[in-house]
């Protein structure tokens, strides 16, 4: 899934050049790296990419390893639900049988190998029995930013993963529900990956969603034909926007959790750079030409330009082209913000 604006990481990140396209960590695009995880596990040829219409071609030159074909664009968003919906049919018209795990394009996830076993041991349960899996991350502190699973019994499974048996989601909490769930020791982060056959995604949209699989029993029919965008226009104008967690994960009864062994980033602001770049000796992130004299614990990124701080604290300060974002670290989650703001002003619209 790579339709995300990224608009926290405004103004480096903006409507025609969003975050996965963007080398923030690792020298490659993120969603480049999201495909180069998949070495050895899935061939290129079966890696598909749904993103936005206007944004097909800079993802393809984002990945230019998977065959142009296999990047499909929205004509407009309609959350999560509808792209998985919409994979569910390609793959279908490809491989009547087939299974197919559901990835983010700005994740950043070291430890690849225990990544790739987990994917292999879900395949492995997926084509074996009627599930619908997610990948649990252990949280290190009382997240407010990400859904959370409450995770029960062991269930078996081959392979070395631990599977879970999920029994419920719980959207975003606030601060003290949050803590609660951290204090519990049996919820997970929702990292938003998954893993089901064609088969057990279809029942899902059946029972929860069935304008969802309508949809894609008839976006099926035109898969790799020329009827195919429009098709596809036209289906999505009828469609309502709504997120995989809201429309089956939360009603189904039937969801496994998978316990990650991994390290996982889901790179959601600015701050989340401290964990790749190392610090200074006052705690600053300097990524790029600066320079910072009695200054300490903030996030600078000026790839093109000189930025010069003196005598501040706990600030992030990114340099674009023909913008500088100023904020207070604590206010990072709503640089989104200022970007509705400016959308405003048409004079502000060719940098948002």
């Amino acid at each position: 899934m790579a339709g995300g604006k990224g608009e926290r990481f405004w103004p480096l990140s903006t409507s025609k050049h969003p975050k996965q396209v963007l080398s923030l960590v690792g020298g490659k695009p993120l969603l480049a790296l999201a495909v180069d995880r998949l070495k050895g596990l899935i061939p290129p040829s079966r890696i598909l990419i749904i993103t936005s219409a206007a944004l097909v071609k800079v993802t393809a030159k984002a990945v230019p390893s998977l065959p142009v074909e296999n990047i499909i664009g929205e004509p407009t968003g309609r959350d999560t639900a509808a792209v998985c919906a919409l994979a569910s049919a390609i793959v279908k018209a490809r491989d009547p049988n087939g299974l197919f795990c559901i990835l983010t394009a700005d994740h950043i996830i070291k430890e690849v190998p225990a990544f790739l076993r987990i994917l292999r041991d879900s395949f492995a349960l997926a084509a074996s029995a009627d599930v619908l899996i997610t990948i649990g991350m252990r949280p290190t502190f009382p997240s407010t930013g990400f859904g959370y699973i409450d995770a029960g019994k062991g269930i078996k499974a081959p392979g070395e993963t631990k599977f879970l048996k999920a029994n419920r989601f719980v959207e975003k909490p606030d601060r003290k529900r949050a803590q609660k769930y951290l204090d519990a020791g049996n919820f997970y982060w929702n990292s938003g990956m998954f893993v089901w056959s064609v088969e057990s995604i279809r029942k899902a949209l059946a029972s929860y969603r069935p304008q969802l699989l309508e949809m894609a029993d008839r976006m099926q029919k035109v898969v790799d034909t020329r009827r195919f965008t429009a098709a596809l226009a036209s289906e999505y104008s009828k469609l309502e926007k709504i997120s995989v967690d809201y429309a089956i994960m939360e009603k189904a009864d039937n969801i496994v959790m998978a316990k990650a062994t991994f390290t996982w980033d889901d790179i959601g602001s600015w701050t989340a750079l401290e964990n790749h770049f190392k610090k200074d000796s006052a705690g600053n992130v300097i990524i790029g030409t600066s320079e910072v004299l009695e200054s300490k614990n903030n996030i600078v990124m000026s790839n093109n330009r000189l930025t010069a701080l003196l005598g501040v604290s706990d600030l992030v300060v990114v340099q674009a082209e023909n913008v500088t974002l100023v904020c207070h670290r604590d206010k990072v989650q709503e640089v989104k913000k200022m970007v509705q703001h400016l959308a405003k002003y048409d004079q502000y619209k060719s940098v948002l």
